[in-house]
């Protein structure tokens, strides 16, 4: 589930919400939104996961 895996992202490296959203697909009510229901199109997933594998590349894990 894709909200589960943000959620983890954000603690595990200590983003907001709001950046996150903004930074991964331009919305910054992105995070807010899944977390009451939004169920995101194929497109926009790939968007999120390639924003949280380059963060991580990014930042040496």
């Amino acid at each position: 589930m894709l909200l589960r895996e943000v959620e983890k992202f954000l603690r595990e490296n200590g983003i907001t919400a709001t950046r996150f959203g903004r930074e991964s697909v331009r919305d910054p009510r992105l995070v807010f939104d899944l977390r009451r229901g939004r169920e995101p199109g194929m497109r926009m997933k790939r968007r999120v996961e390639h924003f949280m594998n380059t963060y991580r590349r990014s930042m040496g894990e």
